[in-house]
């Protein structure tokens, strides 16, 4: 459930990043038009829960990395052995 939440978010940053695009080509010299700063502000909270989706999924031990060249800390046993 949460690494789907994480992928909609990432949808959705790419999503507002390309909006941002469309309004910066259209409105290019239009003073009064602040849609791409409005877009900016989506991409900025979009991003900033995307953050505390991971720092909550990385606190709650649900999200975490399984890499075989990062084996942890060594146990007292092997300390020992060696």
């Amino acid at each position: 459930m949460l690494k789907g939440l994480i992928i909609v978010f990432m949808v959705l940053l790419v999503a507002s990043l390309g909006s941002g695009l469309y309004f910066l080509m259209v409105d290019q010299g239009d003073k009064n038009s602040r849609r791409t700063f409005h877009s900016l502000g989506v991409r900025l909270g979009l991003a900033l829960g995307l953050a505390a989706v991971i720092v909550y999924g990385v606190a709650t031990g649900q999200l975490g990395h399984r890499n075989p060249w990062d084996a942890g800390p060594k146990g007292a046993a092997s300390r020992a052995a060696e």
